[in-house]
């Protein structure tokens, strides 16, 4: 059993909610990004989704995409961000760690390399948002065999045959995109994403969780209860948007204002099961 398996079951146990928050490796400078992931921690994180800057990141809204802008300027890399897994395990050996993003850096590592780095450093599970199931085939088996999961993304717009290969070849859990956009949108139907995670849910036993437009307690408590977990990413990431990287108190008082915000959204998801 994974750490992601491991932690959903204890959550189930629990009768809680997962609460996933999205930060960039490297934003707003690496040395920030490894007390930042165990500040996530003691605020509620679940498990956490740590992204891979890359300069073209076609389903991220400004908020992120600038995020991995910033990341990128500051030097960070794929292997600087495996680095700060590491070290992160260092001091936490139970929060699961999910790697998000794109698939060309992971080819000029190459997959088995990449595979191999991602053990050692303690990842245990990958969302490459541009490689499709259909194609994923020894990647996924690879991941397996060394205890990581694949995870795959679902949206409002999945044809039937996409949807079938998500099923049944994703690991962990299902990560249901809320809307019909890039994240950080805008615009999110309570109504519509309950009707398609109970759609999901009679069709695999995997947790689904639900990402791109929560960004308060009101949207994590309104998903929260249909989905067995939520994913927040841009709500958080924003907040280093406009400081100064290297001012280490305008990075403190950004980093503050995160952890009020994952406070808020915790005391939320808990609220469900009070």
């Amino acid at each position: 059993m994974t750490r992601i398996e491991s932690t959903f079951d204890t959550l189930k146990s629990q009768n809680k909610k997962a609460l996933i928050p999205y930060v960039m490796a490297g934003d707003p400078n690496p040395t920030v990004t490894v007390d930042l992931l165990h500040d996530l921690v003691k605020h509620g994180a679940d498990m956490i989704e740590l992204g891979l800057p890359f300069s073209d990141p076609m389903a991220d809204g400004p908020v992120v995409a600038l995020a991995g802008e910033r990341a990128l300027a500051a030097g960070t890399s794929t292997r600087d961000a495996l680095k700060m897994v590491a070290e992160f395990r260092q001091r936490d050996t139970q929060t699961p760690i999910i790697l998000m993003g794109y698939l060309n850096p992971v080819e000029i590592i190459g997959y088995d390399n990449f595979v191999a780095l991602c053990e050692q450093s303690g990842v245990d599970g990958i969302l490459m948002v541009d490689l499709p199931p259909a194609e994923a085939g020894s990647f996924t088996l690879h991941l397996t065999e060394h205890a990581m999961n694949e995870i795959f993304l679902l949206s409002p717009t999945t044809l039937p045959e996409r949807r079938e290969q998500v099923l049944t070849h994703c690991g962990g859990y299902i990560y249901y995109v809320s809307l019909k956009g890039v994240t950080g949108s805008a615009t999110l139907n309570t109504d519509d994403v309950a009707t398609q995670v109970q759609a999901i849910k009679a069709e695999t036993d995997l947790p689904v969780c639900v990402g791109f437009g929560i960004r308060d307690a009101a949207s994590a408590k309104a998903i929260g209860a249909h989905a067995d977990g939520v994913i927040v990413g841009s709500a958080l990431v924003q907040n280093f948007a406009d400081i100064d990287g290297n001012d280490a108190t305008a990075v403190a008082n950004a980093q503050q204002k995160i952890m009020t915000k994952m406070d808020e959204l915790r005391a939320a998801l808990d609220s469900l099961s009070a």
